[in-house]
């Protein structure tokens, strides 16, 4: 199997091969006037051809000194839909011949525009930028509408993509899973079928080649073959970020480790600072310096900057050593970086934040610490776009049925799960945005990668271990059994949500497709305590990583009681640019008490014995 980078190598390894072709037919009888433009591109297809015979020897090599890679391809998740595009009625004569009649009604359209077929006949061609009938943001470039053949081409696919996901969304008779799992694998399917995503069906890739003689083809077949070799697709430039040098560079200290996660401690900027910390458990699917990418978007830097003493939690990649790590040891490990933190610092609580999956975690461990009478060890609990009840857990779930979390386990032999995997399926649930717009940009056309960092976070991917991976998936997400009182079991007690009581912010992304804000709101049916809900513009990331510098987005809070995402929606002040702020007024207003920052408040100091300096070695292990 392969990951994300396999999801287009089988179809651009033949239209290269195409291509080769191609430009080897193209030579002309030596000493005519086309010889020298013609040997050139004759060049390009010898340096193609030999490109990829050299891969196929290196990969040939590879398979034959060590085991095959266990990773996997999302693509062929769609095939596990029990034959999902069965269900579409394209047999059906009547829907053929539907097809075909607005098929051929559009082609003509088109063609009319540019002065031929029926309508150019009777007087009805158009003059100047032809009127296409759809639009969409892949085929913008005026490439598509120079020619003629391209035009009806990008027109016909969106045509098609209509009708086909129409007649998806008309079947009858699923199970609301089985038909958004439907819905889903048609989109992915037709998103991957864009004549945008092959070299010979875009007009644009060919007249980057044209312009180049053939050098973006090269550059783009060699950017390929690099993403199949580390089996991922890549989307910033390769080592333009260090981790500690222009990427996590808030200063601080690795003061406490397990096997299991190392624990930061920043570094104060302010003479004093609030007297209860802040313990911050981020995904431990990503590296946590998605908190921490840079001096200007950094929480944990604006964090430090506002007074707060910062702990930040940093999961260890899984590897064989943690194969048997189950959801008890991920909350053991959160109690226990609080325990730490109160004893390092000599005080009764702390403040905690939860991101994502860790803040699903949080809540589990808020339930435990109730149950055994230990509440107050904890004074707040942020949650980042968290969710405890699953019902409407958004695209992901489309992910999870028995015969998915099966295959999980052929694709974790030694008891981890390569992190590639969840990468490539991420990178489907935003297919154009996130896969193929990077196909056509960087294979088809050769272009440069981009020095972003929150690309360079996306790509930088950790493993799972497999079992503790595979409950979560059958416990929380199909089996929603963490919204059922004591039905999951952690640390030797029940978990039952209802009786948390600690003081609670919630702040969900009114564009998140992660973690949906209907789903994330359903948190605040669970709680006992005083609670917050907040909802921030944008999404998963940049509804979270929005600092007040940025000036973008903005955020709705509502003071007045609501039973319902709507209600809460319909009585809401929207506020401009970021939350944080927000997020700060209400933690000081929980506990304003101050404490100098000397001592064990400045981590590595004198007779303070750290471990090693931020970000620390696990942030960087695979």
């Amino acid at each position: 199997m392969a990951t994300d980078a396999d999801l287009i190598s089988d179809v651009m390894k033949s239209q290269v091969q195409g291509l080769t072709t191609l430009f080897g037919q193209m030579i002309p009888a030596e000493g005519s006037p086309e010889a020298e433009a013609t040997v050139q591109w004759a060049e390009v297809a010898g340096r193609l051809h030999s490109i990829w015979t050299e891969f196929q020897v290196e990969q040939l090599n590879k398979v034959s000194a060590e085991k095959p890679p266990h990773y996997a391809d999302p693509m062929k998740w769609i095939a596990t839909a029990e034959g999902v595009f069965r269900q579409l009625p394209l047999a059906n004569p009547e829907v053929q011949q539907k097809l075909w009649n607005e098929g051929l009604t559009l082609a003509n359209a088109v063609f009319g525009q540019y002065g031929l077929g029926p309508r150019a006949e009777h007087g009805e061609a158009g003059q100047g930028d032809p009127e296409l009938p759809r639009r969409d943001r892949r085929f913008a470039d005026p490439e598509w509408r120079r020619q003629p053949f391209f035009a009806v081409l990008h027109q016909l696919y969106l045509l098609m993509s209509e009708q086909v996901t129409g007649l998806a969304e008309a079947v009858e008779g699923l199970e609301p899973a089985r038909k958004s799992q439907l819905l889903f694998a048609t989109r992915a399917l037709v998103d991957a079928l864009s004549p945008a995503n092959f070299p010979l069906t875009n007009p644009v890739a060919l007249a980057r080649a044209t312009e180049t003689r053939g050098e973006s083809l090269v550059r783009g077949f060699e950017n390929m073959l690099d993403d199949m070799r580390k089996g991922q697709l890549t989307h910033t430039r390769p080592g333009a970020f260090v981790l500690g040098e222009n990427i996590a560079v808030t200063p601080g200290k690795v003061v406490f480790e397990t096997p299991l996660y190392q624990l930061i401690q920043y570094t104060p900027t302010t003479e004093k600072v609030l007297k209860a910390p802040l313990v911050i458990f981020p995904p431990w699917i990503n590296r946590f310096y998605i908190l921490d990418l840079n001096a200007k978007k950094s929480f944990v830097r604006w964090a430090v900057e506002q007074g707060i003493t910062v702990f930040m939690v940093s999961w260890k990649s899984a590897d064989a050593s943690l194969a048997e790590l189950v959801w008890d040891d991920y909350i053991a490990a959160q109690i226990e970086a609080v325990d730490f933190a109160r004893q390092r610092l000599g005080v009764p609580s702390v403040h905690t934040i939860g991101y994502c999956v860790a803040g699903t975690t949080l809540a589990a461990t808020l339930a435990v610490l109730a149950r055994k009478g230990e509440a107050d060890k904890v004074a707040s609990a942020t949650f980042f776009t968290a969710q405890v009840d699953f019902a409407e857990a958004g695209d992901l779930r489309n992910f999870i049925d028995d015969q998915q979390i099966e295959t999980l386990g052929k694709l974790s032999p030694e008891g981890y799960l390569d992190g590639r995997y969840l990468a490539a399926s991420f990178n489907l649930l935003r297919g154009n945005d996130l896969i193929w717009n990077y196909v056509e940009k960087n294979y088809l056309k050769g272009e440069d990668y981009p020095a972003f960092d929150l690309l360079h976070w996306n790509g930088d991917v950790t493993n799972l271990p497999a079992r503790w991976h595979r409950d979560y998936l059958r416990d929380l997400y199909r089996d929603n059994r963490l919204a059922v009182a004591d039905s999951l079991h952690a640390c030797g007690v029940p978990i039952d949500l209802h009786r948390i009581a600690t003081p609670t912010y919630i702040q969900a992304g009114r564009e998140d497709h992660i973690a949906p804000p209907s789903s994330v709101w359903k948190l605040t049916r669970y709680l006992a305590g005083p609670r917050t809900f907040l909802l921030a513009g944008s999404g998963h990331i940049a509804g979270v990583v929005n600092p007040p510098s940025s000036g973008k987005y903005q955020y709705w809070t509502n003071e007045r009681p609501a039973e319902t995402l709507e209600a809460f929606i319909d009585g809401a002040t929207e506020h401009p640019g970021s939350w944080w702020p927000h997020w700060a007024a209400w933690l000081r207003d929980l506990d304003p008490a101050q404490v100098p920052a000397r001592g064990k408040r400045k981590p590595g100091g004198r007779g303070d014995a750290a471990i090693e300096d931020a970000p620390g070695r696990y942030v960087s292990t695979r």
